[in-house]
């Protein structure tokens, strides 16, 4: 039965699906449990069907629940988002031996993995040339990644560099970059790492990324563009990633500037 009185302003699916939502949210029906049918549902919210179908469509939308064509309406099993804070970038990881991502999802009880999309030359589109300081379609070099946490693709990330930077880190140009990753072969070129701007913003996915990260519908993703600067203030790479944002906790904790 829907809250609310008479003096409810929702529309009637809407509480229908808050209730919903509540109900899944406080444990009474637990991920992978099927729903109530829509006749049933309608019977207890004394609605229509046409209502509770506009109720169930604002949950898929919201990514509590999935349908099985014939099978029904099941509550969708949540991954454990990975917590993103400053603590992640500590060099005594990525010095000692041990990639970002591997280090952060392994001091969370996760585990990570990557697959190589692309390495190669690629003109540099207008978000990393600006952070650069070069021409948008100046050559650079990229190296396009789909990361894994605990199985599940949770980012599409595309590391920027520019060819110079590359012919002294060169081991970035193969498909292992060694113990580390890039940030320890950066260093190793002498490039020594100082400074990280993050910019973050969300959005709905497109098509091909909601395939790519295996997106339940109404799942929004994350924006990151990276930039790293070295001591000398150069930017040595830029990251562009797209993130399930249903796999993403932003935790940082930081002393307030003056």
């Amino acid at each position: 039965m829907t809250t609310g009185g008479p003096t409810d302003a929702r529309p009637l699916q809407v509480r229908v699906a808050d209730d919903l939502r509540m109900a899944i949210e406080s444990g009474k029906y637990a991920p992978g449990e099927k729903l109530p049918t829509l006749d049933e549902l309608a019977a207890a919210n004394l609605c229509s069907l046409a209502v509770v179908r506009k109720a169930m469509d604002l949950l898929r939308q919201q990514g509590l629940v999935v349908t099985v064509q014939g099978k029904g309406t099941f509550v969708r099993f949540r991954p454990t988002a990975r917590r993103h804070g400053i603590e992640r970038y500590s060099k005594s990881r990525w010095r000692a031996g041990k990639p970002i991502l591997t280090a952060e999802a392994e001091s969370q009880g996760h585990t990570a993995g990557q697959l190589l999309r692309e390495l190669g030359e690629t003109p540099a589109p207008p978000d990393v040339a600006e952070r650069f300081g070069i021409a948008p379609g100046t050559p650079v070099w990229v190296r396009r990644r789909t990361t894994l946490v605990d199985d599940r693709p949770n980012q599409l990330a595309d590391s920027y560099y520019e060819l110079d930077v590359v012919t002294e880190a060169r081991q970035i140009k193969e498909e292992n970059t060694g113990p580390g990753g890039g940030f320890a072969r950066l260093e190793e070129a002498g490039f020594e790492l100082d400074e990280i701007s993050e910019e973050w913003s969300t959005r709905m996915p497109t098509g091909p990324e909601a395939v790519a990260l295996r997106l339940p519908a109404g799942t929004p993703v994350v924006d990151l563009i990276r930039t790293t600067f070295d001591t000398t203030g150069r930017a040595v790479e830029v990251m562009l990633a797209v993130m399930a944002g249903d796999m993403v906790k932003m935790a940082y904790k930081f002393k307030i500037p003056d």
